[in-house]
């Protein structure tokens, strides 16, 4: 894989993204995303099952999805991008395993 050259830095420190907030009428509902502060359509969401972890984050202007599957056993990895989250989950997930 390429790598990129080193982005200029604005001098910002690192942040982290934050839990949406409660779903209207449903404040004890587990929160299941977290956004960007200051740019709500920059989403990461993680899902997981017995085998395999699927971390899907939004475009930053949340037009499209990149997924990664992480096998939990091995720590293998494979990424997918979809215009849809399901899409890049699938075709990352189909990266991860064998059919």
């Amino acid at each position: 894989m390429a790598t990129l050259p080193l982005p200029q830095s604005a001098g910002r420190p690192w942040t982290s993204f934050v839990a949406d907030p409660p779903a209207p009428g449903q404040p004890d509902r587990p929160v299941r995303g977290l956004h960007e502060v200051g740019n709500p359509r920059h989403r990461l969401r993680v899902e997981h099952d017995r085998a395999t972890l699927l971390i899907h984050l939004a475009d930053e202007d949340g037009a499209g999805w990149t997924t990664l599957a992480v096998d939990r056993a091995t720590r293998q990895t494979a990424t997918g991008r979809g215009r849809r989250q399901t899409d890049a989950a699938v075709e990352a997930y189909r990266g991860l395993y064998a059919s």
